[in-house]
């Protein structure tokens, strides 16, 4: 499969997944957090998922089209590993992290401390959207939408 056949499949399981969660996410309070602003596609698409509802996202900087821009009230800049922990506890209602690169050993360093942020920021039962897959004994996998393939994006509920 090419790269680009890849990255396709890759954002339309995201999108797919989160259009899938809406009305679980709708039953619990909370912020929604979007771990890896990026050009802003994804923020967009929750905004237009969940009007209404607080977005907090993070990145490393703001890149994003000016449209796509949370207000600087829900933009955290900074290494998401460390900025991401004063959220821990918040009760978010749905977290996102599209933050993969595709290289294995960055990824795993990745793997060492985003399962543990994604679960503290968590309400119980908050939901977590991720492209890595997140092993944590508070995250219990749910099953994805009909038509995306096993480990092409992952989906967690918090205990």
């Amino acid at each position: 499969m090419s790269r680009l056949d890849s990255f396709i499949r890759r954002l339309t399981a995201q999108r797919d997944i989160l259009n899938s969660i809406t009305d679980l996410v709708e039953e619990i309070e909370g912020p929604v957090l979007e771990f890896g602003l990026g050009n802003g596609r994804t923020y967009d698409h929750l905004r237009e998922n969940f009007p209404g509802r607080r977005i907090v996202a993070f990145d490393w900087e703001v890149r994003s089209y000016s449209a796509s821009t949370p207000e600087a009230q829900d933009m955290v800049t900074g290494n998401i590993r460390e900025s991401g922990q004063a959220f821990v506890g918040i009760g978010a209602a749905l977290a996102h992290a599209d933050i993969g690169t595709g290289h294995d050993e960055i990824d795993a360093v990745t793997l060492t401390w985003l399962p543990q942020l994604m679960a503290g920021v968590l309400a119980h039962n908050g939901i977590a959207v991720c492209g890595l897959p997140l092993e944590h004994a508070e995250l219990v996998a749910l099953p994805l939408p009909e038509g995306i393939k096993e480990g092409r994006y992952f989906l967690y509920r918090r205990k």
